[in-house]
């Protein structure tokens, strides 16, 4: 007998914390549509997985004090799922580093001769911006290595100059043709 009177004050214990976790959760969960709707997207996304986690974490909590394995149940899998999210919130918060995508620019400026070709002004004002970024380029290549490469600098030299040079050497079909 003396047992039952133990467990029931430590039931009645728990019930009574079980209360005040649930008032003091009441403002957040209960009206977590009205609270949300105020916030930016971003902080919209962390209060639900924190909520999401919250519950996932109390439900895991649960099992484990049953007695139950906890890691081969369903709530586990929920518990990864809702820290991946973390992991994607975390990393949208944090500022990237350095761009990954890099742009072509010589099919840019491919593009932009093949457009601009009928009005000849815009033409030849592209053509002096790309031998001004080539110039600098070589200058930046230049002030990198004690001796640039004598094929860079004198195509460089010759399309600052206007003179285009011609990629495909020969149009035959084999060696020895004249």
């Amino acid at each position: 007998m003396a047992d039952v009177k133990d467990i029931t004050r430590d039931l009645d214990k728990l019930d009574s914390r079980l209360d005040n976790l649930e008032d003091a959760l009441a403002p957040l969960l209960g009206d977590i549509d009205e609270i949300s709707s105020q916030l930016p997207l971003l902080d919209k996304a962390k209060l639900f997985s924190l909520a999401a986690y919250s519950i996932e974490s109390l439900l895991f909590s649960a099992l484990k004090l049953q007695g139950a394995d906890a890691q081969n149940h369903a709530v586990y899998a929920e518990l990864k799922r809702v820290q991946q999210y973390f992991g994607k919130i975390k990393a949208i918060e944090e500022p990237a580093g350095e761009r990954s995508t890099t742009m072509n620019q010589e099919a840019a400026a491919r593009i932009l001769k093949a457009d601009l070709s009928d009005n000849k002004a815009l033409s030849n004002r592209l053509a002096e911006k790309i031998a001004e970024e080539r110039a600098k380029a070589l200058l930046k290549s230049v002030e990198g290595r004690k001796r640039p490469a004598d094929d860079s600098a004198a195509s460089s030299a010759d399309d600052s100059k206007g003179i285009k040079k011609s990629k495909h050497k020969h149009k035959g079909k084999g060696k020895g043709r004249k």
